[in-house]
């Protein structure tokens, strides 16, 4: 069974999964945030998913960031939609940094580097893969 990873925004929204095995975080795609729910009821209907993770935004300090009470409410929603798919909020403090930085080490252009769904897609890997390193 997977494990999904989100990077719930305002616009869009990345979205990273593991094999079946739970061995590599891959990214899957990037969506409009107000997709989402939609997205993850067909996903889920035709991939098996054991967790969900979603990113919880936090300041440097520790506190909720400013986009804190928008993934709030998606995870109101989701936890409604989706009562029965277990549910774990992992700190994503530094997923979009780490994000460009890989583009950049990659090798991308400054055109590519400037897609943002590509940034929030790679967000939601490093989140997924720390998760799975963590786990080991």
């Amino acid at each position: 069974m997977r494990i999904l990873a989100i990077d719930y925004g305002l616009k869009r929204t990345g979205i990273a999964v593991t094999d079946e095995m739970q061995m590599i975080a891959s990214g899957l795609t990037t969506i409009a945030s107000e997709t989402a729910v939609n997205f993850l009821t067909d996903y889920f209907a035709k991939e098996k998913v054991e967790k969900v993770l979603i990113g919880e935004p936090k300041q440097m300090n520790g506190l909720p960031s400013e986009s804190a009470p928008l993934i709030e409410a998606f995870v109101v929603k989701f936890i409604a939609q989706f009562p029965d798919m277990q549910l774990e909020r992992v700190d994503e403090r530094f997923t979009s940094k780490m994000a460009f930085q890989t583009m950049i080490d990659s090798g991308l252009k400054k055109k590519q580097r400037q897609d943002k769904g590509l940034i929030d897609e790679i967000s939601a890997t490093i989140m997924l893969q720390d998760y799975l390193s963590r786990k080991k």
